[in-house]
């Protein structure tokens, strides 16, 4: 259907033989000679590129994350398209989740799986203990999920209290208030803006599986669900931690934005500790049942 100047008869690259997801901000993602290009331009100390034109490896990755300052031109999508690359347009190092088109993978296996887990509700709660495992480091032995929401919150609040202690934040507690986010104190306006960062990075993980935003073992009503199952599973090591080191800078320097500070540190954290692979291998693992 896509042959002829584009030059694509080339076989398609399983995705379990590609790299994963691929960053690139500030350039011109444009096709060439049946492949993609970018053209970097001007970059900041995050960039992986120096300036320069690349020719990037199609069939090479499973996701191309688009970040600020860029543009992609319509037979470069025909070429993602056509190579079942996804595109996504996230924030700077993914710490917001624009848009991303479904990825159309060469197998449904992961998906198939999800649905059966969630469907069967003995399977279900098995899976949703497992969540809590990778979280807690202990399997509990409670099936009821008010009770593991219990033992979890309970934990929560320990968590916040040492993390603040460690960091050096005056903390008061969890409180949050939808209609008036910005009268909550630092600490719980940073925490506000790390979740939100996080829930973006789980989200490109949960497109890049091809798995289902809907089909959350944790949280039940949202549309997002399976997305915020997998954010909380970095609340301890990420959310947390990054947005009290957030509050303590903007509380010595007041005149910086504890939105721009929080994402700023959140995407360091993305970037340096591999955070969405991780999330990627944890789907992986939690819906192929391994440790």
């Amino acid at each position: 259907m896509l042959k002829g100047r584009l030059g694509l008869d080339s076989a398609k690259v399983p995705h379990a033989d590609r790299a994963g997801c691929l960053y690139l901000a500030r350039g011109a993602l444009t096709a060439r000679d049946g492949t993609l290009a970018f053209l970097q331009g001007a970059v900041t100390a995050s960039d992986a590129l120096t300036p320069g034109d690349y020719a990037i490896p199609l069939q090479g990755v499973s996701m191309i994350l688009l970040g600020p300052g860029s543009t992609v031109s319509h037979d470069a999508l025909r070429l993602l398209a056509h190579a079942r690359t996804a595109l996504a347009a996230v924030g700077e190092d993914g710490v917001r989740m624009y848009t991303a088109p479904p990825l159309i993978p060469d197998r449904s296996g992961l998906a198939r799986v999800q649905a059966r887990l969630w469907a069967d509700d003995d399977l279900r709660v098995m899976t949703a203990r497992r969540m809590y495992a990778m979280r807690l480091g202990e399997v509990l032995p409670h099936r009821d999920l008010d009770v593991l929401r219990g033992i979890e919150g309970a934990r929560m609040k320990e968590t916040y209290a040492l993390t603040a202690r460690r960091i050096g934040v005056d903390w008061r507690g969890r409180r949050y208030d939808r209609s008036a986010p910005h009268a909550s104190d630092l600490p719980n306006q940073a925490l506000n803006h790390a979740s939100s960062a996080v829930e973006a990075a789980a989200a490109i993980a949960v497109a890049a599986t091809a798995t289902i935003p809907q089909l959350g073992f944790i949280h039940e009503d949202p549309g997002q669900s399976f997305v915020l199952d997998v954010a909380d599973l970095f609340r301890d090591s990420v959310t947390i931690p990054d947005a009290f080191r957030a509050a303590r800078q903007v509380s010595e320097r007041p005149a910086e934005n504890v939105e721009r500070v929080t994402r700023r540190l959140i995407g360091r954290t993305l970037t340096k500790e591999r955070i969405i692979s991780e999330m990627i291998e944890r789907i992986k693992a939690l819906i192929e049942g391994r440790d």
